[in-house]
């Protein structure tokens, strides 16, 4: 990924997914980069990290979106996320 926005290295949680964007009239297609971090020193939430390549984007302009969840919203999120892969094991 050329231009890289996001710091990505050995510690990255996942990189080289397949990501898409979505928007009003388009939908785009790319390689992605997806990291959960937490600050190093008094960490009071967690942050999720989603940047797209930028050089298989046509319609959007290079750059990363972070969301900030609490602890409580990181688990809700793993919980849905564990379902949601237990489902897609289940269907294999």
């Amino acid at each position: 990924m050329a231009d890289r926005i996001m710091r990505v290295n050995a510690y990255t949680t996942l990189d080289l997914i397949d990501g898409e964007a979505e928007g009003h009239g388009f939908t785009e297609e790319a390689y992605a980069v997806l990291n959960v971090t937490s600050p190093r020193e008094d960490p009071d939430h967690v942050s999720l990290q989603l940047e797209l390549d930028n050089t298989e984007l046509e319609e959007l302009r290079p750059h990363a979106d972070t969301v900030r969840l609490s602890a409580t919203e990181a688990r809700e999120l793993a919980e849905d996320l564990e379902k949601h892969a237990a489902k897609v094991d289940a269907a294999e």
